[in-house]
């Protein structure tokens, strides 16, 4: 990522396509100047005569030819209260993809540079108007699919988890003060922090962090969807079951076996808890080259999920597939759904108690829409089940956020045993400076540019 701070950067701030508005954004030192050269006001000749942070109406043209682009508002907003704290220029014009292409090459035109992925954001961080997981968090406000995944992210962005590692940082800072003071001045008259107080604060800086990491699981899901495949043999329903829980429909539903060939993947909302919920071919032998492929797909799948919806066709008996779908499910988190239940039954759930007796078993028929309210209520149960209150302040949702504090873990583990081993206290600074650095790294003081370019090249360009 180009990381030349004096430029002009700028990007089209809006979704591709057809809409009501279409939004251009600069940011830099010279927005302002740049907009000045294709803006002409209606009432003002330059912005420089406008409201600082009030929308001003007029039109963008060619800086070459004068030609009139479109008609647009356009608010520009000096540093250092803006997004990046920089100056900020945001034309706002027409939606669609001709106009504000048009108005973006024109800004390029007069020497603003195309922002790279992120760069805005970017941007707000090295000024220092965000730290890391603030800015990593308005990835996630983006991505949100749920009202309480958004909820999480905005607290992320509020600074909620940068406060907590704050006050875990500060705690680590303090034995570090402590221990090098003994270690410098250790024939002076300095307050000493003794082994026994020194493994009192580790402990508790091992607490804190264990605290995050027990959130990590299900913030995961919040972020991403609670990945989960529906499997079994052909014919038993899976289709069915996406499309009755979509309320759509989503996937082809016929009475030949084989007809879902690959994998579906679709979102879906369950009291919060996003869904990523994925329709697998059915398992069974067969010569089909293709549908064999989308087999080996599912069973691949399996090893990936969060959570498996194992669908039985109870009007027939157990075939050899269905019992290796049992075997598969054996040491995994599922639901079992013994569908087709509106039929004569060939067994009844005793007999899958005994098979998979730790599984919930339900009776269903999608078709007469029997027992999809009782997976919906299995799913939010097991969900809520933990120990851990997702309605909490602080929910660790990011992969990298969960390395870093897996690694802070170990670290301060490996500083109490040296505390309770007697170790001199070089040896345990060292544990516990590594511990404030890995922890560092969320927030960001402790980064690299190289992991910088790696989170921003997530965003999109215009963020």
């Amino acid at each position: 990522m180009v990381n030349d701070m004096s430029d002009t950067i700028a990007a089209i701030s809006t979704a591709i396509g057809e809409a009501g508005i279409g939004i251009v954004r600069l940011s830099g030192r010279d927005s302002i100047e740049i907009a000045n050269r294709i803006f002409i006001g209606n009432k003002v000749k330059s912005l420089d005569e406008a409201e600082n942070r009030k929308l001003t109406y007029g039109h963008i043209v060619d800086p070459e030819t004068g030609q009139i682009i479109d008609e647009v508002l356009i608010a520009y907003m000096k540093e250092p209260y803006t997004y990046t704290r920089e100056n900020v220029v945001e034309i706002y014009c027409h939606g669609g993809v001709i106009s504000v292409k048009r108005i973006l090459e024109a800004v390029l035109s007069c020497g603003a540079r195309l922002a790279e992925p992120g760069e805005f954001t970017k941007r707000a961080f090295l000024n220092g108007r965000l730290d890391l997981a603030q800015s990593e968090a308005v990835i996630d406000l983006i991505r949100a699919k749920t009202d309480k995944s958004l909820q999480v992210s905005l607290s992320q962005l509020e600074g909620g988890l940068s406060k907590r590692i704050r006050d875990i940082r500060n705690m680590l800072l303090e034995m570090l003060a402590h221990i090098n003071a003994s270690i410098d001045f250790s024939e002076d008259d300095v307050e000493d922090m003794g082994y026994e107080e020194l493994e009192n604060k580790a402990r508790l800086v091992k607490d804190e962090i264990e605290k995050l990491l027990r959130t990590a699981d299900r913030g995961k899901i919040l972020r991403d969807g609670l990945n989960t495949v529906i499997l079994g043999k052909p014919n038993v329903g899976k289709s069915s079951l996406l499309n009755s829980i979509l309320r759509e429909n989503r996937a082809i539903v016929t009475n030949i076996p084989g007809t879902t060939r690959d994998i579906i993947e679709e979102y879906v909302n369950i009291d919060g808890i996003p869904l990523k919920i994925i329709d697998t071919a059915g398992i069974r032998n067969t010569e089909d080259i293709v549908e064999k492929i989308g087999v080996d797909k599912a069973k691949e799948m399996v090893n990936k999920a969060d959570l498996i919806i194992a669908v039985f066709d109870i009007s027939n008996e157990l075939s050899d597939e269905d019992y290796e779908i049992i075997e598969i499910i054996k040491d995994k988190q599922a639901i079992v759904l013994l569908n087709k239940s509106d039929l004569p039954k060939k067994y009844d759930k005793d007999y899958f108690e005994k098979l998979l007796p730790d599984k919930t078993i339900i009776y269903t028929s999608i078709l007469e829409d029997i027992g999809v309210d009782a997976l919906e209520e299995e799913i939010k149960r097991l969900f809520y089940s933990g120990d851990i209150d997702i309605e909490s302040d602080v929910v660790v949702t990011n992969m990298r956020h969960k390395n870093q504090l897996i690694k802070a873990k170990k670290n301060i583990e490996d500083g109490i045993e040296g505390i309770l081993a007697n170790v001199p206290l070089d040896c345990i600074e060292v544990d516990i400076k590594a511990c404030w650095e890995n922890l560092g790294e969320i927030s960001g003081d402790t980064v690299g540019e190289d992991i910088l370019d790696r989170i921003f090249s997530d965003f999109c360009i215009g963020k």
